[in-house]
C-alpha cells in the first residue's frame, strides 16, 4: 500500500528541487531575492527600445544645431537647396536636415554662447 502523504511530500520536494535549480528559492521579507532582479531585468528590457531612438533623434538635432549655427541660416538653407534637387537620397537628407524651429532655437543658444 501507498502513503497518500508520502506522495503529496515527494511532489513537494520535486517542485522546490525545480524552483531551486532555475534560481528560485525563498525569500524573507525586505529581502533582495531574485523577484527583484528579475523585475530590474524586465523594467530595462522595456525601455531599451525607446531610450536609442531619443538618444538618435536628439543627436541629429543637435549636430543639424551645430551646423546651422557655425555656417549660417543662409549658407544652411542654400545647401539645403541644393540637396532638394538632387536624387531620391539626397531629397530624403534635406527633409531631415531642414532647419525646423527646434533647430533654430539651439541654433540661437549656440550662436550666442560661441559669438
Amino acid at each position: 500500500m501507498v502513503d497518500r502523504n508520502l506522495q503529496n511530500f515527494y511532489g513537494r520536494i520535486g517542485r522546490i528541487e525545480k524552483i531551486h535549480k532555475a534560481g528560485g528559492g525563498f525569500e524573507a521579507q525586505g529581502t533582495l531575492g531574485m523577484s527583484y532582479y528579475n523585475a530590474q531585468r524586465r523594467s530595462a528590457h522595456r525601455r531599451g527600445f525607446l531610450a536609442p531612438l531619443v538618444l538618435t533623434l536628439m543627436t541629429i538635432v543637435l549636430i543639424k544645431s551645430m551646423i546651422h549655427a557655425s555656417i549660417g541660416a543662409a549658407a544652411y538653407d542654400e545647401r539645403i537647396v541644393t540637396l532638394q534637387a538632387g536624387e531620391y537620397a539626397d531629397r530624403v537628407g534635406a527633409y531631415v536636415l531642414q532647419a525646423d524651429p527646434l533647430t533654430i532655437a539651439i541654433s540661437d543658444r549656440i550662436r550666442a554662447f560661441l559669438f
